[in-house]
C-alpha cells in the first residue's frame, strides 16, 4: 500500500483504505474516496492531484492525497 500522492498519471488503482481523522475520513467518503472505488491520476502538480473516482474529477491536495491509501 502506498499513498495515492505516489501514484502515477492515468494508472489505474483501487483505494485500499482511507485514513485521517474521523472528519476527514467522512468528506473524503462523501466525495466518493471508499475502499475498493477505483480511481485514476488525471494529473499531478507538485504533490496536488486531479483524480477521477466515479465517473467525477476531483481536485485534491497533497495532505489529503497522503490520507488515501491504494
Amino acid at each position: 500500500m502506498l499513498p495515492l500522492s505516489y501514484a502515477e498519471t492515468n494508472e489505474v488503482n483501487v483505494i485500499k483504505k482511507v485514513g485521517g481523522n474521523p472528519e476527514t475520513r467522512k468528506h473524503l467518503e462523501d466525495m466518493g474516496f471508499v475502499p475498493g472505488a477505483v480511481i485514476n491520476v488525471i494529473s499531478a502538480i507538485n504533490g496536488n492531484l486531479i483524480v477521477s473516482v466515479k465517473d467525477c474529477k476531483v481536485a485534491l491536495d497533497k495532505e489529503l492525497a497522503m490520507k488515501i491509501m491504494i
